[in-house]
């Protein structure tokens, strides 16, 4: 029987675990959009990035309001929710794009975790940076997987 369901779940494995890892890591970005927001991570970053083009020159960060920041991200977050649906639909050009979103925000999740640890106090953003790397690995590992079937 045909379904008349706009959307539904694939159903290969492969697809459709793609499709759960990509969704995971754009949640864990959300709870990492929040958990910066409510440990003032704009107050980290400006006088950060002030002090690196100071030192070193023009640097390609900017210094950011918190409205400006906030809203950046939230469009950021709904657009990659929106793009689960091509994850899920088994589109060839989001295995590509899992790629770099996987690998950025695993260096982000780092990033606050090593931070941490050359700052020696606890950064904004690293209570959710745990999520963050592991949900990065598990989208990066489903997109090998999905790119590794797309060749059988």
């Amino acid at each position: 029987m045909h379904s008349t369901a706009p959307f539904s779940l694939p159903t290969d494995p492969v697809v459709r675990k793609h499709g759960w890892a990509w969704v995971a890591l754009t949640l864990a970005l959300a709870v990492h959009v929040a958990d910066e927001a409510l440990t003032n991570f704009l107050a980290f970053y400006n006088p950060l990035v002030a002090s690196l083009r100071w030192r070193v020159g023009w640097l390609p960060f900017p210094t950011l309001t918190f409205e400006v920041w906030i809203s950046g991200l939230i469009v950021a977050v709904t657009l990659l929710f929106l793009l689960s649906v091509f994850v899920f639909r088994g589109a060839r050009a989001m295995v590509y794009l899992s790629y770099p979103y996987g690998i950025l925000m695993l260096l982000n999740g780092l990033g606050h975790s090593v931070g941490s640890l050359y700052f020696g106090r606890l950064l904004p953003g690293v209570y959710s940076s745990p999520l963050l790397i592991a949900a990065s690995v598990w989208l990066l590992i489903c997109a090998a997987r999905r790119q590794s079937a797309m060749k059988t």
